[in-house]
């Protein structure tokens, strides 16, 4: 597939104080986090009926759940009587929900079951549902939500990135496994701009320099999302997974849109995703998800998660260090290098949403 690169200029990074001023993320909440599409979950974990998780998108709690109809339905996880949040367990399955402060109870679509007191209240909360339903879409097994009811389609908002996933047909057979947090001291955005340029990658990461050819590694920016990418070299090997007879043998690393990160790296059929969800202004917490076809992992995926974890722990200690200089009066901003379009295109964004003159 030929994947059309958007082009990007400038010469500077963004001010330093959108990595320090806690009224950034305010703004950043409301402009960025609630506007876009936020990964929440895999298909995997709605297999049947009445299956649910929660999760927190820009501050707001939410349900996803599996319908009686079989449809995959999001709502605030709030209940429309007095602001209670319904469901308190991160999974579950239910047949209906319930409140536990009044006893109000909703069928799957939302709509309400009873309300115990409001049994004499003729047509109350009527309709196709009572509680606030949030946008949800699925693309390659991946769920998403949007709080912006206006926001464009999933697969509108990120060019061809969902056709470009079609190349790895072993894709639709992985499930989640295993999920890890880490709670990173570092604005969300530090992760982000580490993980969109590899000029770091020969002085900080040498075992993935020593595994993949970084003479042809390459950065495409493409419409809200980049790519990156090369081969491994010959002969590599990460703990018992023998890079050159495995499934898949090219790394390949996406970013889409603010904070999501997906990771196909060499070895048998795998997929990571990397969420920095902001905390607070110098703290985020990274979320690791990791797909493989079985939950009963191999030496060969245990080997390839803590090649992976290596990796991250050494970003950590970098972003961490990072924001230690983001707080000090010696520059204002950054540079870039000619090989830093992907974080040219990240700040590029930043300033477009968040209306940065400079």
């Amino acid at each position: 597939m030929e994947v059309k690169e958007k082009k990007v200029v400038s010469d500077q990074t963004i001010p330093y104080y959108l990595y320090t001023d806690p009224n950034v993320l305010k703004v950043e909440q409301e402009k960025i986090f609630a506007k876009s599409w936020q990964f929440v979950g895999h298909i995997s974990q709605l297999a049947n009926q009445g299956d649910y998780f929660t999760c927190e998108v820009a501050g707001e709690p939410i349900i996803v759940v599996r319908g009686k109809d079989e449809e995959i339905r999001a709502f605030y996880n709030v209940c429309p009587h007095r602001a209670t949040k319904l469901e308190k367990k991160e999974e579950g399955n239910k047949k209906i929900l319930q409140c536990g402060y009044h006893g109000w109870t909703f069928n799957l679509d939302g709509s309400l079951h009873k309300a115990p007191n409001f049994k004499d209240v003729p047509n109350f909360c009527s309709g196709s549902a009572c509680l606030r339903s949030v946008r949800v879409e699925t693309e390659a097994s991946l769920i998403f939500v949007n709080l912006d009811e206006s926001a464009k389609p999933l697969a509108e908002s990120y060019g061809d990135f969902f056709e470009e996933l079609k190349r790895f047909e072993f894709l639709g057979e992985l499930k989640k496994v295993r999920q890890k947090t880490r709670v990173i001291k570092a604005n969300w955005k530090a992760f982000i701009d580490n993980y969109l340029e590899c000029d770091h990658c020969p002085i900080s990461h040498p075992a993935l320099v020593a595994t993949l050819d970084m003479n042809n590694y390459k950065i495409i920016t493409c419409e809200n999302y980049s790519i990156q990418g090369t081969a491994v070299k010959p002969n590599k090997q990460v703990g018992s997974v023998e890079l050159d007879k495995a499934e898949m043998q090219g790394g390949r690393f996406y970013w889409l849109w603010p904070n999501l990160m997906v990771t196909i790296y060499p070895g048998p059929g795998n997929m990571s995703l990397i969420q920095m969800i902001p905390i607070d202004h110098e703290t985020t917490l990274g979320v690791y998800t990791y797909f493989f076809r079985d939950e009963n992992l191999t030496k060969e995926e245990l080997d390839l998660i803590k090649f992976m974890e290596q990796v991250r722990d050494e970003d950590v200690e970098l972003v961490e260090l990072e924001q230690i200089g983001f707080r000090s009066r010696a520059f204002m901003k950054g540079v870039f290098s000619p090989t830093e379009n992907g974080v040219v295109q990240f700040h590029d964004m930043i300033r477009e949403v968040l209306e940065i003159e400079e």
